[in-house]
């Protein structure tokens, strides 16, 4: 299986794959791309997009989505499943072996809903902390409030989609559950330690290290690096390689979140030359990837090495939805 060149993961305009930007896509060549709630009717509309931007780049290029369940969910009723935020989910289902359970099949459901559509990457596990302090537009789309039931979950939903074949994009590392601001509007920085950091926000990440891909976070490590986010830190991807240990795939959040400050090709030129493989630009403006593109380049030979792991991490789909479904049922 080849592997797109480009250095980017980029979204579209609208439901239907635009004559220019296929045209663009065939030339950008990136390594994939991503969809949201406007490009997306029902499902043999999506079947048909996800189809003709591989075939806008000629491969079997990944489609990601963000679908977690709660407010971020891209795939909405009544073509699928609605499900309850996932730190609801886990509080309300009596011990941390239930929610394990419970998560895993959910997220075999997600998956299978996913991948008939041609969708085969998902923006979780999410496995933030959380925290008092933990901004509310975040809060209920984690797992737990101790690292150790973060992980056990977040295991849990990488397994569940991996048995659907769809793989899991873990984020936002190395940790975001100490940010009290929104990223999609400004810049939080972390005060605490570096001691706190690895013992609390780091651990989950550490402990789904082997996970094939995974999203940087928009946010200061004052303790660390204060000058830059994460994204765009030398020292945070140092961090993030060696002493998490995550030798996947690293992906940035989205380059459009104001979190991040100067032009476009600013900003990726920046995230590219801290170390993150992979640019992502969700948006789906035309003027704005080309400027993207122009500045991530081409990917580097490890990004390359790791781009090819992680799309060989790819199952086929084991699961049986109608007994994951009964499970559900029975709580």
């Amino acid at each position: 299986m080849t592997v797109g060149r480009g250095a980017t993961i980029f979204g579209c305009a609208g439901p239907q794959l635009l004559p220019e930007e296929r045209a663009f896509y065939r030339d950008a060549d990136p390594f994939g791309f991503i969809v949201f709630a406007r490009n997306i009717e029902d499902p043999a509309q999506l079947r048909r997009l996800t189809s003709d931007l591989r075939e806008a780049v000629g491969r079997d290029a990944p489609v990601l989505v963000d679908q977690e369940g709660g407010r971020v969910q891209r795939l909405r009723s009544p073509h699928w499943r609605e499900w309850t935020p996932p730190l609801d989910t886990v509080d309300g289902a009596g011990s941390v072996e239930a929610a394990e359970r419970i998560m895993r099949l959910r997220a075999m459901v997600m998956a299978a809903e996913l991948a008939v559509v041609g969708i085969d990457a998902d923006c979780i596990p999410t496995l933030d902390v959380v925290r008092p302090e933990t901004h509310p537009f975040l809060m209920n789309r984690c797992y737990g409030r101790d690292p150790e039931t973060v992980a056990r979950i977040g295991r849990a939903v990488a397994e569940g989609l991996m048995a659907g074949g769809v793989l899991p994009v873990m984020k936002h590392m190395p940790g975001h559950g100490l940010s009290h601001v929104d990223t999609h509007h400004d810049l939080p920085t972390v005060d605490a330690s570096h001691e706190e950091l690895t013992a609390v926000d780091f651990a989950p990440f550490r402990a789904l290290a082997d996970l094939p891909m995974a999203m940087t976070a928009h946010l200061v490590f004052a303790a660390l690096d204060g000058g830059r986010p994460a994204t765009q830190s030398e020292v945070m991807i140092r961090v993030i390689r060696e002493e998490i240990g995550f030798k996947g795939l690293l992906m940035s959040d989205d380059l459009n979140m104001q979190a991040l400050s100067g032009t476009l090709a600013e900003r990726t030129a920046r995230t590219i030359a801290a170390g993150v493989d992979i640019a992502l630009h969700c948006k789906g403006d035309m003027a704005e990837m080309v400027e993207v593109a122009g500045a991530a380049g081409v990917m580097a030979p490890d990004a390359f090495v790791r781009a090819g792991a992680a799309l060989a991490a790819r199952r086929v789909a084991t699961v049986d939805v109608e007994a994951a479904l009964a499970g559900l049922a029975h709580g």
